[in-house]
């Protein structure tokens, strides 16, 4: 004996194979939303991780530029001028790098990506703090080759 139950008649076959059919017709829909959804969040994530290593391309250079201009002040006195000088210049170059490096991505992406949900931040925006940084790199560059230790 089976326990499943067959129609007795045709109409009762008919309307369970459109039961069945409008049945595998949800659950499909529901995948396909499931799906696409996990694709948006995925999206968004890529959105934010961008974001932070923009913001860590930042901090370097912040970081190398305070360096670059504090071993002018720090190392005066405890090695020959050059090398100070030398010192200076290459943690204020490397500073400028990072913020000619952290908006790079921002301004030529990779792909062209579908649109997320969160916002991100504008790219002229960036693009214009970005030149800022890098325009104060060059002249504590300018200020380290000024100021030559005697």
């Amino acid at each position: 004996m089976s326990d499943q139950k067959t129609p007795s008649t045709p109409g009762q076959s008919a309307k369970a194979t459109v039961t069945a059919a409008r049945s595998a017709a949800s659950a499909a829909q529901t995948t396909r939303s499931s799906a696409e959804r996990t694709t948006q969040l995925a999206l968004d994530r890529t959105v934010l991780a961008a974001e932070r290593t923009y913001a860590a391309w930042v901090r370097t250079g912040l970081g190398s530029l305070a360096s670059g201009m504090g071993a002018q002040k720090l190392l005066q006195g405890a090695m020959p001028g050059w090398l100070v000088q030398v010192t200076g210049s290459v943690l204020v170059l490397f500073s400028a790098f990072c913020f000619v490096a952290g908006i790079w991505r921002q301004i030529f992406p990779s792909d062209p990506e579908p649109e997320p949900d969160v916002r991100q931040l504008p790219t002229p925006l960036l693009a214009a703090v970005n030149a800022f940084l890098a325009l104060v790199a060059l002249a504590a560059l300018a200020a380290i080759w000024k100021a030559v230790p005697a």
